[in-house]
C-alpha cells in the first residue's frame, strides 16, 4: 500500500518514464491531476528530472488540441452550452483552450462566473462541511443549472463539479471530451 502523495507521485512517475523520456504528451481529462502534475509534483520531488518532464509534457484535452492539434475541428452543434470550469482549471490553466474549443462548434457558449462548486473532492461530502459546500454551489452554478434550458448542453471538465451537480439537479454534466465526441445528429 502506498503510504504517501510522494509514494503515488513516484509510482506513477516509473509507470510513465519511458513515455517520458520519449517525449510523448500525456493529456489528461481531470483538471486538478493537471494541477498536481504541474504543481504539487515539482514541489515534492523537485530534484526527479522526471517530475519536470510530467509537468511540462502534461496538457489538458482542450490545450492539446489548440497546442498539438492545429487542425483538429470539433462537431458542429447548433446549441447552447454552459461551462462551469472547475477551480484547479481557472486559477492554474485558465479556460481560454477550452471556450474556444467549444466556440469552434457554433454553439452559443457562456462561461459561468460560479468560482467553486463547493464539492472539492471529498469536501462536500463531509458531515461537517456539508452546509459550506451546499452554501458555495448555490451562489451560483446550481441556480444557473436549475435555469438552464432543457436543450442546454451543461459542460464541467472536473469529476467532483460533476457529481454536486448531479446530487443537486437533475442536469447531466458532460465532459468536454463528450461533447467533442458528438455528432450533430446526438
Amino acid at each position: 500500500m502506498l503510504s504517501t502523495a510522494k509514494d503515488y507521485l513516484l509510482k506513477t512517475l516509473n509507470a510513465l518514464t519511458p513515455q517520458l523520456l520519449a517525449g510523448t504528451p500525456i493529456v489528461v481529462l481531470e483538471p486538478s491531476c493537471a494541477s498536481v502534475f504541474r504543481d504539487e509534483l515539482t514541489n515534492l520531488l523537485p530534484h526527479d528530472p522526471r517530475a519536470q518532464k510530467l509537468r511540462d509534457q502534461t496538457f489538458l484535452l482542450s490545450e492539446f488540441l489548440v497546442k498539438r492539434a492545429p487542425n483538429y475541428r470539433p462537431p458542429q452543434l447548433d446549441e447552447k452550452i454552459l461551462v462551469h470550469g472547475h477551480c484547479h482549471h481557472r486559477a492554474t490553466m485558465g479556460m481560454h483552450d477550452e471556450i474556444a474549443l467549444l466556440r469552434l462548434t457554433g454553439a452559443d457558449v457562456e462561461l459561468l462566473d460560479s468560482g467553486c462548486c463547493g464539492m472539492a473532492g471529498p469536501f462536500g461530502f463531509e458531515k461537517d462541511k456539508y452546509t459550506v459546500s451546499q452554501t458555495l454551489a448555490n451562489r451560483v452554478l446550481l441556480p444557473a443549472v436549475r435555469n438552464k434550458a432543457a436543450s442546454t448542453i451543461l459542460v464541467t471538465d472536473g469529476f467532483s463539479c460533476a457529481e454536486q451537480i448531479t446530487q443537486n439537479t437533475s442536469a447531466k454534466p458532460m465532459h468536454l471530451a463528450e461533447v467533442l465526441a458528438q455528432s450533430p445528429q446526438d
